[in-house]
């Protein structure tokens, strides 16, 4: 892939410092419902899970060298092994976070091999023929979330979906029309009239907000016994390597998989080859470490966002400072119960209505990369690789690996397009 300048804020590049400040929000705004919603699901501390998503992107920038800028939050692919690890346990945690520790070496032992063994087999392994289906598939994957949030569902009320689309058009028409520092902070703007708009609906639940305190320290779990701290009991956990541990381990699989493909569509938007500079070694090192450390104490598995690859994608502000900034930002939210519980009363409606773009402009990015590599599709060949890879990839086939793991969504897709433009032979057609 080759290089150009592509964005208004280039990877090193530093904004002026008040909208160093607005950028950085608008991201945490993106992240903020995916990565509280994972902890909810699986009944861990929302604190330890946002602590998790900022020290996750600090550690992932140090391992990349600042040259990408990529958010780590809360990954979705655990939710189920999770869920039945600590089932299987009777409540205990300890299968659950050794196992996200393991699947965070598994990163690191992977990225060595691809140290060891080069980098160039990977344009050979994703031509464009399978990484635009893949991204498409990322995108559009998650297009079932947005249309939830926005409550375009049957028998759905009225009032969430005005909401939503009055949600998406500010950000539509301040990222298409306005001009200035204005056309960089098209969400951060659509979720303040939203959130208003919510508020005059009588729909925006407050109790949280007066309940919360000012300042908390993140409810940790660690695999050892620690003291009381400022009134907050810390849990504790062990070491396990049972079969409850050892059935999370296959889901690394659909992570990589989605770390690949997530890193192709953020280096068509900054017009760069993250997986060759700094190379995938570095960006897995990142997320594995990430996730270990996570794990370690007591939060999610971490994961690169696709909802800010969006934001960079519409507002081609790439800053790894803005993106470090979030993280600085979500480190303190930990911290702060009062402000936390703020940003967690946003209506789903008002993030639904910005999904819909963010996860647009994601898969839209995925036909971009088609159209640029000139893909012909009279090619028989070309025409069966994406038509399977999106049929799979979004009709929720699921392929298991044996106890509770599974290969599905956009790792199954990616499996599927990897094969094929392996065996399928490239030749002239008449």
């Amino acid at each position: 892939m080759k290089e150009e300048k592509t964005l208004i804020v280039d990877v090193d590049e530093m904004p002026s410092a008040p909208q160093w400040v607005f950028l950085s929000f608008q991201h945490v705004f993106a992240m903020f419902g995916a990565t509280i919603l994972v902890p909810m699901l699986t009944g861990f501390p929302v604190s330890v899970a946002l602590f998790a998503s900022g020290i996750g992107t600090f550690i992932y920038t140090f391992c990349t060298k600042g040259k990408v800028p990529v958010y780590l939050g809360s990954s979705f692919a655990y939710i189920t092994a999770v869920i039945l690890a600590v089932e299987a346990m009777g409540g205990d945690i300890s299968a659950a976070q050794t196992g996200l520790i393991l699947v965070g070496l598994i990163y690191v032992a992977v990225a060595i091999i691809i140290k060891c063994v080069g980098k160039d087999w990977i344009d050979k392994l994703l031509p464009p023929i399978v990484i635009g289906p893949m991204i498409a598939v990322i995108g559009l994957g998650l297009a079932g979330n947005a249309v939830t949030n926005t409550g375009f569902v049957v028998d759905g009320d009225v009032a969430p979906m005005i909401i939503a689309i009055v949600t998406f058009l500010v950000a539509a028409f301040i990222s298409s029309q306005a001009k200035g520092f204005l056309k960089i902070v098209p969400f951060l703007v659509a979720i303040v009239v939203g959130y208003i708009l919510a508020l005059c609906f009588g729909i925006v639940d407050l109790s949280g907000v007066a309940k919360a305190d000012w300042f908390s320290i993140p409810s940790f779990a660690f695999p050892f016994s620690m003291p009381d701290l400022f009134g907050t009991s810390f849990r504790e956990y062990h070491f396990y390597f049972g079969p409850e541990t050892l059935a999370i381990l296959p889901v690394a699989i659909v992570t990589i998989s989605e770390h690949i493909g997530d890193h192709t569509v953020l280096g068509k938007i900054c017009g760069k080859n993250f997986l060759k500079n700094p190379g995938l070694d570095r960006t897995l090192i990142g997320d594995g470490v990430a996730t270990a450390v996570s794990a370690f104490l007591g939060g999610p598995a971490n994961t690169t966002y696709g909802e800010n690859t969006g934001v960079i994608g519409l507002t081609k502000i790439g800053s790894v400072y803005v993106t470090c900034g979030a993280a600085g930002i979500a480190v303190l939210l930990s911290f702060c119960g009062k402000i936390a519980a703020v940003i967690s009363s946003i209506p789903a409606c008002v993030l639904g209505g910005m999904s819909i773009l963010l996860y647009g402009v994601i898969a839209s990015n995925g036909l971009r990369i088609l159209i640029d590599a000139q893909v012909d599709f009279n090619k028989q060949r070309n025409l069966i690789i994406a038509s399977a890879m999106l049929v799979i990839g979004l009709g929720g086939a699921v392929f298991p690996l044996g106890g509770s793991a599974t290969l599905s969504g956009t790792a199954l897709a990616a499996i599927v397009g990897v094969v094929l433009n392996l065996i399928l032979p490239e030749k002239s057609e008449q």
